[in-house]
């Protein structure tokens, strides 16, 4: 039986894992980072999982099966936020992961099949500008050179932040996930705004989109504002409002959907009366359609290229991350969708503009997602909410497909 007084207690004590400022603050690798880490540790020791870290600091949790020679049935999510969060991205997925374990635990339940819990290490892309560095890691996916090229704000990079937490960047190859699995499942919150508007309170996610990321850099010409005349600047912002305008305007032409957005802006020297010289702009470009969104990418940066030359403008276009979109097992949305239904919980498939760790799974092992609602579709926000009941409802969904998975042969029901 899954415990909502469980759930709840647990995510209110998550709340305090928060470096100070408005909503949540846990950035990968801070300190409330990693307090989180040791507290969701403690908290699969009591659910009576084995728990073993890897190179990039993963935290994996096992539950023997019967038969634990045979592939595992993973479902896990992440721990950390973006700056200003809120308390259920990803966090929620960990905890229902978790509370599956407690109740099979509880109820005498025996998997044929192992389970592993996962907590991945530094899904958003808030500190390091890459997303999913944890499943890539598991994945093979985050070759050693990425280590030292990706950095934070500070100017630190991954590769020392991972030394400071007493991790092994030297042997990152080591992290990576070489075993069968069975399948992989992730509960999430929506993110969105049609599991609300539908009243559903279980969403089975088809597909999840995958962020193409650019870093623009523009070296304009810093000059005085009064002393310079309109035609001999190199006004870096004003190409840069250019350039954001058409990362707009290329995205909306597309069908399949394609998303863009620039949400980074940084100016140099950033005061009244100088016009602004360097600027550097964070492109996200998304589409569940790869060729779509490899296709606005390119059109993107044909565009960028075109205005700072017409400008008179240097630019430099460095790409950060290219992930490539999943899609869900279709024998494991029928087995969310049947499940949902037996259950009693309004439901419906869609599929999910956000990348999560998932995607990174769906070529190794049939995947699967289960979103739930959260209120007015807010996430990465501290107004970010999801209500007690439909965690509940998200987690019986994974607690019972779980079982099912983790018991007869060794394939997926269909």
């Amino acid at each position: 039986m899954i415990s909502a007084e469980r759930l709840n207690k647990q995510l209110q004590t998550i709340k305090k894992f928060s470096a100070p400022g408005r909503g949540i603050n846990r950035l990968a690798f801070t300190d409330s980072d990693w307090q989180c880490r040791r507290y969701l540790i403690t908290q699969m020791k009591e659910a009576g999982l084995s728990v073993r870290t890897d190179a990039f600091g993963n935290v994996i949790g096992r539950l023997a099966g019967q038969r634990d020679d045979l592939p595992a049935v993973m479902t896990g999510s992440h721990g950390d936020s973006v700056p200003e969060g809120g308390n259920y991205d990803g966090i929620v997925g960990v905890l229902s992961a978790i509370e599956a374990i407690r109740s099979m635990q509880e109820d005498g339940f025996r998997p044929i099949h192992p389970i592993e819990v996962v907590l991945f290490m530094c899904e958003e892309s808030s500190r390091f500008s890459a997303a999913t560095l944890g499943s890539r890691a598991m994945r093979g996916r985050l070759p050693a050179a990425d280590l030292l090229r990706l950095h934070d704000a500070a100017g630190k990079t991954l590769h020392q932040v991972l030394k400071d937490r007493g991790l092994d960047p030297e042997h990152i190859a080591s992290a990576r996930y070489e075993k069968p699995l069975k399948a992989f499942l992730e509960v999430h919150i929506e993110q969105g705004r049609v599991l609300e508007h539908d009243r559903c309170q279980i969403g089975i996610v088809t597909g999840i989109a995958a962020p193409y990321r650019l870093r623009c850099r523009l070296h304009g010409r810093a000059d005085h504002s009064g002393a310079t005349p309109m035609n001999l600047r190199q006004d870096g912002l004003c190409a840069a409002a250019k350039i954001i305008l058409a990362v707009e305007r290329i995205a909306a032409q597309y069908t399949p959907p394609v998303v863009g957005t620039v949400g980074v802006i940084n100016v140099s020297p950033g005061v009244m009366n100088v016009i602004p010289g360097e600027v550097q702009l964070g492109i996200d470009v998304r589409s569940t359609a790869k060729d779509a969104r490899d296709q606005a990418v390119e059109n993107i940066c044909a565009e960028i290229r075109r205005i700072s030359s017409q400008r008179g403008i240097p630019v430099n276009i460095e790409r950060i991350s290219r992930e490539d979109p999943a899609v869900m097992d279709p024998g494991l949305v029928r087995l969310l969708t049947r499940t949902a239904k037996q259950l009693g919980f309004s439901h419906r498939c869609l599929p999910s503009g956000a990348g999560h760790d998932s995607m990174h799974w769906a070529d190794y092992t049939p995947t699967g997602m289960i979103f739930l609602p959260c209120r007015d579709g807010i996430s990465h926000n501290p107004a970010e909410y999801a209500d007690i009941r439909d965690i509940t409802a998200a987690c019986t969904v994974l607690s019972r497909a779980l079982r099912e998975l983790a018991s007869g042969d060794t394939q997926p029901p269909c």
